[in-house]
């Protein structure tokens, strides 16, 4: 763990603006190891064999939720009609109906904790979003905006307990052994969240309390989708808990970069409001690491975010006054220290692989995943 008084590193201001490719990982693990990898054929794979299942889960629930629900997922518009928006990036059930064959197991093996994990991952989006305040995702109007605060929270614990009901209805011992593992992640996940809340109205925030929120509120659900399918497929603990740990630091990895897009990202390619993560006086890794490297810059940013905390205005600040505040983020070091706390994550994520006997052409495919991940603009 990076100790709180070398988290910004080195505190050359940037000239990077928003809306710019994040600079996050070079995609280099994948072909140094000789293997080609189609990413996007991994990512349609895992949705092409979940988005059947999933549906067929929503489908289950009692009117409105199943229309609500099928809204969020892009399968709907607001009135209704059939609609072909953006679900994600579909990394959860790549990583799901891969790590099937890391047991020897054809992919469709993993397809229910594929859709498990996707099920818990969209309950904790329903409910964020209104947390948060959030009115856009994925270029469309949320669904509490659309559809009220009551349906989003009632649709996302539907999702919740579908998750659990997908898995156990196998009525195997793997599948219980998954079920135990993503209610872990879960519980995990819903604390990442309180941790998350809490750190808002809070003046500072240290690195190490930033990580582990991160490591709750991502790792835990990217690491059970890495391991899932493994253990549908009868892999041991042993196995599943390497795998673990890939998704793990993947998920922290993962992170790391929404927080630089969530300061820096352009709203045309995240679908969410320009610095939505000040807006949101978030305390993401960029500005955890910035008040905590010292300096001119770090000290000004720390007594406009204190003041910002008591600001009754705050909601009404203009463009200029969130974008003077992403420059001092940068000035001090903090979109920096990000960048390579990504690269770290990927390295340690990637090295966890060596644990576990993997059939190369799966292992390539965990590495490029995992480029995919920090090599990204949304």
């Amino acid at each position: 763990m990076l100790d709180q008084q070398s988290a910004a590193g080195p505190r050359t201001p940037g000239t990077a603006t928003r809306g710019e490719t994040v600079p996050t990982v070079p995609p280099a693990s994948t072909p140094a190891r000789g293997t080609a990898v189609d990413v996007t054929a991994l990512l349609e794979r895992g949705r092409t064999l979940a988005t059947p299942v999933l549906r067929a889960a929503v489908d289950r629930l009692a009117p409105p939720m199943d229309t609500v629900a099928a809204y969020h997922f892009g399968w709907i518009d607001a009135a209704g009609n059939p609609a072909h928006g953006a679900g994600g990036k579909a990394v959860r059930p790549a990583l799901a109906v891969l790590s099937a064959e890391v047991a020897g197991a054809e992919p469709e093996v993993g397809v229910p904790g594929a859709v498990a994990v996707e099920l818990v991952h969209n309950f904790s989006l329903l409910h964020d979003d209104l947390m948060d305040g959030d009115e856009q995702r994925r270029h469309r109007d949320t669904v509490w905006k659309v559809h009220g605060p009551a349906q989003a929270i009632l649709v996302g614990d539907a999702l919740f307990a579908l998750a659990n009901e997908v898995l156990l209805e196998l009525g195997t011992v793997e599948a219980a052994r998954a079920a135990r593992r993503l209610t872990t992640a879960s519980l995990a996940l819903i604390d990442g969240q309180a941790q998350d809340i809490s750190y808002e109205h809070r003046d500072r925030v240290s690195v190490e309390e930033c990580l582990e929120m991160e490591g709750n509120k991502t790792g835990a659900l990217l690491a059970c989708a890495s391991s899932v399918g493994a253990v549908l497929g009868g892999a041991d603990d042993a196995t599943a808990d390497t795998l673990e740990k890939y998704g793990y630091h993947l998920g922290l990895a993962f992170q790391a970069v929404d927080d630089l897009l969530g300061i820096w990202g352009d709203p045309e390619a995240t679908g969410k409001q320009t610095w939505s993560d000040l807006r949101q006086r978030k305390k993401s890794l960029p500005v955890v690491a910035a008040l905590a490297a010292g300096g001119s810059a770090s000290e000004r940013l720390g007594e406009i975010l204190a003041a910002d905390a008591k600001s009754s205005d705050f909601a009404n600040f203009s463009e200029e006054e969130f974008a003077a505040r992403a420059a001092l983020i940068e000035e001090a070091g903090g979109r920096e220290w990000t960048a390579e706390e990504a690269r770290r994550q990927h390295t340690i994520a990637i090295e966890a692989l060596d644990a576990v006997h993997l059939p190369e052409q799966v292992r390539a495919a965990f590495a490029a995943l995992a480029d995919f991940v920090v090599v990204r603009e949304r």
